[in-house]
């Protein structure tokens, strides 16, 4: 019996030693033992993430159920503040499996995501919805101007509360039901859409096997589609994708207009195929939900329950704003479109412009107008010399420096991580760089962190940032060299990243980006004019064979040729702006056929036919799989803001003045959401911003 007792015994701790499913043994759970407790990648598996959010959502629950049953009269610390500080172990994972999930996914992963959402959806409202906790919340918020609160501890109050009300806290028990449903849906819709557009992306190949076919492309070009196909088993041919490095140069140099009209109509059709894949119905769907939940909660629409939160404050302004540059910028966009018509009949081409030449004759036009090209400019920029111009800017403003540390943990062998050490020396954060294409990675460019910087039990707890890309790779003998526009993302997405690094606030739910959507965008585009300055670029554009800086001959061309089709970008940006407000100022549930409710909304700005929306419903995931629905105007609405903040520094006669540089740190960067934004923005610049920086800038005024 007693040997019998010992085979079991040891059977049973077998068992429990070899599953990796036990929450004591699961590396996204048990402190992370690494270097700046940065997540520990290599350790996790798949099979540890339905586990690890199991028992993280049961640990928040825990932490919730002590605030409820605290019997001390609710007052900030034990009810708002530890309220914020809940749910860190959830965040951690949530950040760690929906980061790698954009950037890195598999089937599996997909799979878990879709049994996450129904449960992550009932978390939140089982939190957001619980009367008690409401209670103890509106106790407090009551007493607000009592309480001797500063900035930061008042804003978050008001943020909490607001956060509570707006998600149905104050609703009847009906009501409220109707609420969890129509979140869950929402959810999933998300997920959904998102899943549909990356299949889409992935699904397409237009694979060429006649050498003649290539006519016009560039060797680099060529090079790359040729590497792709081996990389893909079509040795011998040539492979182009969804993906922007891949078909935005094929529209530009092809000289073959059917191909051309071929991968373009697969670009701007993805997800509108009539197939599994399809968005036009999850549209639907999610635009009256949305419109729904407004209702619910009091708002005449989706745009004005968003709005009240941002610094637009109503569709009327944001209106406004768009209508102002559009008559501009679709003046503009006609002269160029007559420009191209005028090459293609001189050419004795016998049609009339179309969307898919666009790309095709604005590149012909800007090489005959300003003798630049842009094949010629992409050998001034290899990853590796704009990685250090971007940081080189960086630590001319702010002092600190960046180093790489190959000894953390990485989720893919192509992230790079850094140490960001502050003027001082000491430890600032940690942040990952994630450049190029690969099909488990959504399309575009994004800023984000596995952790956000915020204090607690006095401890200064550092951001663990994230950029994601989709840069050229290197091909055949030449490094990775990407596009002046790519140079321009990285600096922007670097904006972002300083937004989360130079955090210093107290709590995490109002530290680094914690903003309204329209002025996030302010230290992201800042960025871009220090990228494009004559004076920056000499130091980091350098010729990836010799070593030489870009002539000044080259910088002149790039100047003189920077409003160039200005006419075409700012309309094709607009447009989507405009579709994404016209579907969210809706005012009641109704039948929508996506299509024709596109096409009516162009038709009513006035688009031309020679152009699409940047984005067109079915993959505009900014607004369907993103956070940027009744948002996505924040773009140019910071961009009045960064414009004008970057004339502070040219008018200084210093780019890289210190005092403003500082003064941005310490008043943008640094403050998250402890004040309202236009008070931060009034505090570096002394004035509110003008709207005529952003229309010279443009070359619309």
């Amino acid at each position: 019996m007693k040997n019998l007792l010992l085979m079991l015994l040891g059977v049973m701790l077998l068992f429990t030693s070899c599953n990796p499913n036990k929450t004591d043994m699961n590396p996204l759970i048990a402190t992370f033992e690494t270097p700046f407790s940065v997540p520990p990648f290599g350790q996790i598996e798949n099979e540890h993430y339905m586990p690890a959010f199991m028992e993280a959502m049961k640990m928040q629950n825990e932490e919730i159920a002590a605030i409820i049953g605290n019997e001390d009269a609710p007052d900030f610390n034990n009810t708002i503040a530890a309220l914020d500080y809940s749910g860190e172990t959830l965040n951690a994972v949530s950040n760690i499996f929906y980061n790698i999930r954009s950037a890195n996914t598999s089937d599996e992963m997909q799979d878990i995501a879709r049994e996450l959402v129904p449960l992550m959806s009932e978390h939140r409202s089982n939190i957001n919805l619980n009367a008690d906790l409401f209670d103890r919340i509106q106790t407090v918020y009551n007493q607000r101007e009592s309480l001797g609160l500063n900035n930061e501890q008042a804003m978050l109050l008001d943020k909490i509360y607001k956060r509570f009300v707006r998600s149905g806290a104050a609703l009847n028990e009906e009501d409220k039901a109707r609420m969890r449903k129509i979140d869950e849906e929402l959810s999933m819709l998300s997920l959904q859409f998102g899943d549909n557009l990356l299949e889409e992306t992935n699904n397409y190949q237009l694979v060429i096997d006649d050498k003649a076919r290539l006519s016009g492309l560039p060797e680099s070009v060529i090079s790359a589609a040729a590497d792709a196909a081996a990389e893909a088993d079509l040795d011998g041919k040539w492979l182009f994708t969804l993906h922007k490095p891949s078909w935005i140069p094929f529209l530009s140099y092809s000289d073959q207009r059917d191909l051309r009209e071929e991968i373009y109509k697969a670009m701007f059709n993805r997800a509108n195929n009539e197939n599994e894949y399809d968005n036009k119905e999850i549209i639907e769907k999610t635009v009256n939900l949305r419109t729904e939940r407004a209702k619910l909660l009091g708002y005449n629409t989706h745009a004005a329950y968003v709005l009240e939160e941002n610094m637009a404050k109503n569709a009327e302004t944001v209106y406004d704003l768009l209508w102002k540059l559009w008559t501009p910028a679709i003046k503009i966009a006609k002269e160029e479109a007559a420009m191209m018509q005028e090459m293609i009949d001189n050419e004795g081409g016998d049609f009339e412009l179309a969307s898919w030449d666009w790309w095709y004759y604005a590149e012909k036009i800007r090489k005959e107008k300003y003798a630049l090209d842009d094949e010629e400019l992409r050998q001034y920029f290899s990853l590796e010399d704009v990685t250090a111009g971007v940081l080189d800017v960086i630590n001319k403003l702010y002092g600190i420096t960046f180093e790489r540390r190959d000894d953390l943990p990485v989720y893919h062998e192509d992230v790079i991580a850094y140490e960001l050490k502050d003027k001082d020396g000491s430890h600032l954060g940690i942040q990952y760089m994630d450049f190029h294409p690969r099909p488990g990675k959504r399309a575009g460019a994004w800023s984000t962190s596995y952790r956000k910087q915020h204090v607690r039990d006095g401890e200064r707890i550092s951001t663990v940032g994230s950029i994601v890309c989709n840069f050229s790779k290197p091909s055949g003998d030449k490094p990775a060299l990407i596009s002046f526009d790519e140079a321009l993302t990285f600096f922007h997405e670097m904006g972002h990243a300083m937004h989360g690094q130079f955090s210093d606030c107290t709590y995490p739910g109002i530290s680094g980006t914690s903003v309204p959507r329209d002025f996030v965008e302010l230290p992201s585009q800042i960025m871009e004019n220090w990228g494009q300055h004559p004076e920056v670029l000499k130091t980091y554009a350098k010729h990836y064979k010799t070593g030489d800086p870009i002539p000044d001959e080259l910088i002149d061309k790039l100047e003189a040729s920077s409003k160039f089709n200005m006419g075409f970008v700012t309309t094709e940006y607009l447009a989507a702006a405009i579709l994404d407000m016209d579907y969210h100022t809706i005012g009641e549930v109704r039948d929508i056929n996506v299509t024709s409710f596109e096409e009516t909304s162009m038709e009513n700005a006035g688009l031309i036919d020679e152009i699409i929306p940047r984005y067109k419903s079915t993959y505009f995931s900014h607004i369907f799989s993103g956070g940027y629905s009744a948002g996505y105007y924040s773009y140019i609405w910071s961009e009045v803001l960064d414009k004008d903040a970057f004339n502070a520094f040219e008018e200084s006669g210093d780019l890289f003045n210190k005092e403003l540089a500082d003064s941005f740190r310490k008043n943008i960067l640094a403050r998250g959401g402890t004040l309202e934004p236009m008070q931060m923005y009034i505090d570096f610049r002394g004035q509110e911003p003008d709207v005529n920086a952003l229309l010279k800038a443009r070359g619309l005024q």
